[in-house]
C-alpha cells in the first residue's frame, strides 16, 4: 500500500506539469507563427463579443459546480463539499499531467480514501464516474454523427490536410471501438459477473507474454469484485440523478467551445449543433492521446474541426479554449496540493 501511494504521489508531483505545458505551448507556437497572420488575428480580437466571453467563464464554473454536485451526490454525500471540491480539482490536475488514455482515476481513488472513505467505496464511486463518461461518449458520438449528416469531420481545412483529416477519422474510429469495448466489458464485470469478469482476465494473462501482467489483472479483478459489491442496491433516484448530472457536466463541457467560437464568429443555430457535434468526436479523439492531457493533440485537433468558423485562427483560439480549460487546472493543482496533502496527512 505504502509503495502504491508513493507511486501515486509521484504521478501526480507538482514538477509534472512542465511536460504538458512545453507540449502544448510548443505546437501553439509553432502553428501559430507558421500560419497566422498576426494583423488580421488583432482583427478578430478587437472584434470579439465580451458577452460572449464571459458566459465561456459563466459555462466553465457552472461545469465545475455540476462536477462538485455529482461526486457529493455519488458518494451519497460522504464527501463534504470542501472535500468533493478538493477531489474535482485534484482529479482535474491529475487527468492534466497525465496521458489521456491513463487518466486520473488512480489517482481519484487515493484523493477520495485519504478524504475519510473506505478504499471499497472510493473505488466503486470512481468506477461508477469512469463508466458513466465512457458511456456518454459511446451513446454521445453516434447521435453526432446522425445529425451532422456527414459534416462532422471538415472536408478541408487550411492547415488540416487531408491526410491529417484522414487519420483523424481513423483515430476516431479506433477510440470509439476501443471504449466501447473497454466500458462493455467492465460494465460487464461490475455490475453483473465480477468473479467472471476477475477469471476471464486472470485466464487471458496466463499464455505468453501476457503473464507478465497476471498480477496486476488479478489486483484488476478483485478490485472490481469489491466496488461491484458497493454499487449493490442503489435504487433509480440514485441512477437517474447519476446520468443526468454526467449528461450536464459534459454539456457544459462542450458548450464551452460553442461560446468562444461565437464570440468570434456569428453562428447560426445549424452551426452551434454542429459545432456541439464535432466537440464530441474530437474528445473521443483525444481519449487516446499518449501526451498529457492530449496536449499538442488537443490544439491540432481544434484547429481542424473549429477553424474554418475564423477565417483560419483555429490554432490561435485552440490556445485560448485551452487556457480557459486546461492550464488553469496545472496551476491550481500546483497550489492545493501541497495544502491538501498536509490536511489528510495529519488527518
Amino acid at each position: 500500500m505504502q509503495q502504491d501511494q508513493e507511486k501515486i504521489l509521484k504521478s501526480i508531483n507538482p514538477s509534472k506539469v512542465i511536460l504538458p505545458v512545453l507540449i502544448g505551448l510548443g505546437v501553439a507556437i509553432y502553428m501559430f507563427i507558421t500560419n497566422v497572420d498576426l494583423d488580421a488575428l488583432i482583427g478578430y480580437i478587437h472584434k470579439a463579443n465580451i458577452i460572449w466571453i464571459l458566459t465561456a467563464v459563466l459555462v466553465l464554473f457552472i461545469r465545475d459546480a455540476g462536477y462538485i454536485w455529482r461526486i457529493h451526490y455519488l458518494t451519497n454525500q460522504e464527501l463534504s463539499w470542501k472535500s468533493s471540491i478538493y477531489t474535482v480539482l485534484l482529479w482535474e490536475f491529475a487527468s492534466a499531467v497525465t496521458p489521456s488514455a491513463v487518466g486520473g482515476t488512480a489517482v481519484a481513488v487515493f484523493i477520495i480514501n485519504r478524504e475519510g472513505i473506505k478504499f471499497g467505496k472510493s473505488l466503486a464511486y470512481v468506477m461508477l464516474t469512469a463508466l458513466l463518461d465512457n458511456s456518454f461518449f459511446i451513446l454521445a458520438a453516434p447521435i453526432a454523427l446522425l445529425l451532422s449528416q456527414g459534416d462532422v469531420f471538415p472536408i478541408a481545412v487550411e492547415v488540416g490536410s487531408g491526410l491529417f483529416g484522414s487519420g483523424l477519422r481513423a483515430t476516431f474510429w479506433v477510440s470509439y471501438t476501443l471504449i466501447a469495448a473497454y466500458t462493455s466489458f467492465f460494465a460487464w464485470g461490475l455490475f453483473f459477473k465480477p468473479h467472471g469478469f476477475r477469471w476471464l482476465i486472470t485466464r487471458i494473462t496466463s499464455f505468453g507474454f501476457l503473464k507478465r501482467f497476471r498480477r496486476s489483472a488479478k489486483e484488476i479483478g478483485d478490485e472490481v469484485i469489491i466496488a461491484s459489491e458497493e454499487i449493490k442496491g442503489k435504487d433509480v433516484r440514485y441512477w437517474g440523478n447519476a446520468i443526468v448530472s454526467t449528461v450536464f457536466v459534459w454539456s457544459a463541457r462542450y458548450l464551452m467551445v460553442n461560446c468562444l467560437l461565437a464570440a468570434f464568429a456569428t453562428l447560426t443555430w445549424e452551426n452551434h449543433l454542429l459545432v456541439f457535434a464535432r466537440h464530441i468526436v474530437m474528445w473521443v479523439i483525444m481519449l487516446i492521446s499518449p501526451t498529457p492531457g492530449s496536449s499538442g493533440t488537443a490544439e491540432l485537433s481544434f484547429d481542424f474541426f473549429f477553424g474554418q468558423y475564423i477565417g483560419g485562427f483555429g490554432i490561435a483560439l485552440a490556445l485560448f479554449w485551452r487556457l480557459y480549460t486546461y492550464y488553469p487546472y496545472l496551476f491550481i493543482g500546483v497550489v492545493i496540493l501541497p495544502r491538501w496533502l498536509r490536511r489528510v496527512l495529519v488527518k
